[in-house]
């Protein structure tokens, strides 16, 4: 696949230069049977060309036109194929390993300054005293006013031992506080937990990389210590985790089910689009390395379970929500998920570039495709904080343009909300402002998050049936 993907820009390369042109599509043409390039097409991509390069009202570079035609080919096929730059590519590549330099600090805005929502233990950030709650008002000698949270979340990363100057005001403290911090390398934590009461745990997903699986085994061996005995009830959160890593959904999956229970599997037009994954070692690690969830505590693939999700669960989410549903180990509640079936491969193209391109479709243990679809929850649970499906609001695959269609049929239109569904009491819903539930600083889940309280007393009442 690289090879052909080389050999295709390559020819572009040639056409393109111009004086060249008869040359090379002749050349093209005499491949035709081979390549099956479309000569006609490609005369006409390359006079489109010319008379950019010849009439457009500001001169344009070569290099621009070449890459908008990229990316113009790839955005055409789906909403998920790509063209990747070089700063595309390395940004995905900091999103899937979890890895960056930087200064460690998980932080959002709040009017017009970056907030720290909580530093991270043992980075750079944590070991200076940067305080949850603190607002970064200068960067350097850059005023953040006035920044994006994007813009200023990438001038604190940066190359590992490099130093960058932050001024901080704080709450009960009269004069800003200036601190110089040395980047590091910073390690993203896709999973948090905590005991939520005494027999009942909490474990989020925020995102699938890496490291997830491991990390997730970390939370688990935590909780069951935590507690001092075997868990009652756990919660697995996967609301708007926008999916990630195939192999993290496969680790995660693993852990709550039977040894080489089938996970998932996918379907495409190469060999190496068709899978079978399941919950064996060599789906969801890295050669020669150590078999994490070999020593869960006891007790975790019988747990009583609910998985959270809703409309922003998409990708990897849906995988292991389907796959739980399926083997009928976890019940799903929140509301039907975003309903992205399709797996998209990375594949480099050199000078640090690279293609995201849709080459198969997953589906469930059972057969079920999730394009355009969506995981349906057993039990549905409104979240307040979130527009409802009978406001229109929600996006889903479904709603995207060029989306690919769901081979098993019966494609979900926009849905009108479930008579069956819970509701939030009136006192607790926030009306037609809804906006998410805010978390105090350290906090990882509100004690008001109406659906964990749902989910909560769900695996109560079902301790309860047990227990008679």
């Amino acid at each position: 696949m690289t090879h052909k993907a080389k050999f295709v820009l390559v020819g572009l390369a040639g056409v393109l230069a111009g004086a060249a042109l008869t040359v090379n599509l002749s050349a093209i043409a005499n491949k035709e049977a081979e390549t099956a390039l479309p000569v006609e097409e490609l005369r006409a991509f390359t006079d489109v060309f010319a008379r950019i390069k010849s009439d457009y009202v500001e001169p344009v570079e070569d290099k621009k036109l070449i890459t908008e035609a990229i990316n113009g080919m790839l955005t055409g096929l789906d909403p998920h194929s790509a063209y990747l730059d070089a700063e595309g590519f390395k940004d995905l590549q900091v999103g899937t390993q979890g890895e960056f330099g930087g200064l460690g600090i998980e932080v959002g805005m709040e009017d017009g300054f970056v907030k720290v929502v909580s530093p991270i233990e043992d980075t750079p950030a944590f070991k200076a005293g940067v305080k949850p709650g603190d607002l970064i008002i200068k960067l350097d000698d850059t005023p953040v006013k006035g920044m994006t949270l994007n813009d200023a979340v990438k001038r604190m990363r940066g190359k590992p031992g490099a130093t960058i100057r932050l001024t901080i005001a704080r709450k009960g403290v009269d004069k800003p506080i200036v601190l110089t911090l040395t980047r590091a390398i910073i390690k993203i934590r896709s999973v948090k937990s905590k005991l939520l009461e005494n027999g009942y745990g909490y474990v989020r997903v925020t995102q699938f990389q890496e490291h997830t699986g491991e990390l997730l085994a970390e939370a688990l061996s935590k909780l069951y210590k935590d507690n001092k005995a075997p868990l009652k009830g756990l919660i697995l959160d996967l609301r708007n985790d926008p999916g990630g890593l195939l192999n993290g959904a496969v680790a995660v999956t693993a852990a709550f089910v039977k040894p080489d229970s089938l996970v998932v599997y996918t379907e495409g037009r190469t060999d190496d689009a068709k899978m079978r994954l399941t919950a064996s070692r060599e789906n969801y690690l890295r050669p020669m390395q150590i078999d994490y969830l070999k020593n869960l505590p006891d007790g975790v693939k019988q747990v009583p379970m609910v998985v959270l999700v809703n409309s922003g669960s998409a990708s990897a989410s849906e995988i292991v929500a389907g796959a739980l549903q399926d083997h009928k180990r976890a019940v799903v509640m929140g509301t039907r998920t975003f309903g992205k079936g399709s797996v998209q491969t990375i594949l480099p193209i050199g000078n640090g570039t690279a293609i995201k391109l849709t080459t198969a479709r997953y589906f469930t243990p059972n057969g079920r495709s999730i394009q355009a679809k969506g995981i349906e929850p057993d039990i549905v649970v409104e979240d307040p904080a979130m527009p409802s499906a009978d406001e229109g609001l929600e996006i889903r695959e479904a709603d995207l343009d060029k989306h690919l269609s769901n081979p098993n049929g019966g494609e979900t239109a926009p849905a009108s909300k479930p008579a069956d569904s819970i509701k939030a009491p009136p006192a607790e819903q926030p009306g037609k402002d809804k906006k998410p539930l805010t978390l105090e600083p350290g906090e990882i889940v509100s004690k008001n998050d109406f659906q964990v309280n749902q989910a909560l007393n769900l695996l109560k009442g079902l301790q309860i049936l047990q227990g008679r």
